[in-house]
């Protein structure tokens, strides 16, 4: 599995320090939550996933912001080709692959799963990505929706997991590219919008 890699603050501009931060993780510091949430009928051994070793796949994780080191979000990202192309009205150059998304069901409703989505778009533009697609489970669509996503396909079934998926993308805006100049912070204020999208378990296999 992928080495651990000294932290990535993210995302700038997203808000006051305090509350949770979003730091570069790990498979290893992530596998315990991605297991409980996603896959609870596999064996630690059976989480990996190929394209672990690939030195640029990398792990976001989520942790409360008074130096505690529990994981409670997380998310993978991997450097992939869009596997439908063709439906997209513009081809994409460099596609990034989101998957292996999870929150503590003890902290769904607080806006982490929205911070862990934008988190992932700045680390992408960063890197210049412009386009991030994802298997989604039909029930987290429409958070995805909210965050930008666009269905691409019909719904279809993944092995091994019992609800059906849907191909989602999600252009990365040159605006959504922050300067060299752009302040990082060490995390942000975790406040609940009034209107919030769905906080999911685990949109993205």
């Amino acid at each position: 599995m992928s080495a651990y890699v000294e932290p990535t603050l993210l995302p700038s501009g997203s808000g006051s320090t305090g509350g949770f931060v979003v730091t570069r993780s790990s498979a290893e510091e992530t596998v315990a939550l991605r297991r409980a949430v996603l896959r609870p009928h596999l064996t630690i051994e059976q989480m990996a996933v190929t394209g672990d070793r690939n030195p640029d796949t990398a792990y976001l994780a989520v942790r409360p912001a008074d130096g505690d080191r529990t994981v409670v979000g997380c998310v993978r990202l991997e450097p992939v080709p869009c596997p439908w192309p063709q439906a997209l009205q513009e081809p994409a150059h460099v596609a990034w692959q989101l998957r292996a998304m999870a929150t503590d069901p003890g902290v769904r409703g607080t806006g982490l799963g929205r911070l862990l989505v934008e988190a992932a778009v700045e680390y992408v533009a960063r890197r210049g990505g412009d386009l991030i697609w994802c298997n989604a489970r039909l029930s987290a669509e429409r958070f995805y929706l909210r965050l930008g996503f666009a269905p691409v396909t019909t719904p279809f079934p993944l092995p091994d997991v019992p609800e059906d998926h849907v191909g989602m993308v999600r252009r990365v805006l040159d605006v959504e590219r922050p300067s060299e100049a752009a302040p990082q912070l060490a995390g942000v204020k975790i406040e609940r919008p009034s209107e919030a999208a769905p906080q999911l378990g685990g949109g993205a296999r």
